[in-house]
């Protein structure tokens, strides 16, 4: 799933494209892209068409259109390969199109491709902040105003779990996802599996600054492509991919003491680390939390 600054990188994209246009028509062409709206693609669509979209917001990894209504927003779950696209009206679809917003403008179309139908888009109620309501259990990123980084430290040492799986919980911090996590510990030299709960208060404010500061820089350079399933609202990829010391550089040199870096096993995915640079923790501790998610 595309991380904090890879969602932010779309969000900014679409501000150029989406705010103050009312919309002519939507055109949903696959139902498993409407599937969390509970109402259908006809009650989405009607309820979209002569509406206009606000500036678009985002917590964490999560994205979302406010309407002009200010009481409902157009939620976006970009899955792992969701892409939001602007593209002259008109011009031929791509080859995963699933849902297609044209404008009374003429002007480009706003197009939500997804090649592994893991995304979404749903309208929902928003609170008072203007916060979608299925949004309310995330925590606050790092990018946020009211972001507390002492804390959130204080917060990651209360609990009792790895320091790795609370990194991606998204009720601690929002937006730090498989990436940026890895990133983050080869930065501040600590194994995925150190219990949180003997992480000293430096260690702790540490990585939690690490994953700022890397997704900082992730996002000057537009975030991290692998491959063309994350790209710009222009069709341009990521550049941070290139200054990865850690996630994805399996049997590579780590960047700091030659080590070779290892991937190791990880809740159904991988980590990447150097295990000279990031010893294993002694002891792991025996019920770990889950991980949320909303």
């Amino acid at each position: 799933m595309p991380e904090l600054p890879e969602v932010e990188s779309v969000r900014r994209g679409l501000v150029g494209h989406v705010v103050e246009r009312p919309i002519e028509s939507v055109e949903v062409l696959n139902p498993r892209a409407v599937r969390r709206h509970v109402a259908g693609a006809r009650d989405l669509s009607a309820r979209l068409v002569g509406a206009s979209f606000g500036v678009p917001r985002r917590r964490g990894k999560y994205l979302w259109l406010p309407l002009d209504d200010g009481e409902s927003a157009m939620v976006a779950h970009l899955g792992m390969s969701g892409q939001f696209r602007a593209a002259p009206a008109g011009s031929p679809d791509e080859p995963h199109l699933r849902v297609r917003w044209t404008f009374r403008d003429g002007a480009d179309e706003l197009r939500f491709i997804d090649q592994r139908t893991f995304g979404s888009v749903c309208l929902e109620p928003v609170a008072a902040d203007g916060v979608p309501v299925g949004l309310g259990g995330l925590a606050l990123d790092p990018f946020e105003p009211e972001y507390d980084l002492q804390a959130a430290s204080r917060a990651l040492r209360r609990r009792r779990t790895q320091v790795k799986r609370a990194l991606l919980d998204q009720t601690l911090v929002s937006g730090i996802g498989n990436i940026y996590a890895d990133e983050a510990l080869w930065r501040v030299r600590l194994h995925h599996a150190r219990p949180t709960q003997r992480l000293t208060a430096a260690q702790a404010r540490g990585v939690l600054q690490a994953a700022s500061d890397v997704m900082a820089e992730a996002l000057e350079a537009g975030g991290t492509s692998f491959d063309d399933l994350y790209v710009h609202v222009n069709g341009e990829s990521g550049y941070f991919e290139r200054s990865l010391h850690a996630y994805g550089r399996e049997g590579q040199p780590c960047d700091r003491c030659g080590t070779p870096i290892r991937r190791e096993a990880f809740m159904n995915r991988s980590s990447f680390l150097c295990p000279r640079c990031q010893p294993q923790a002694r002891k792991s501790p025996r019920s770990p939390d889950r991980v949320s998610a909303p």
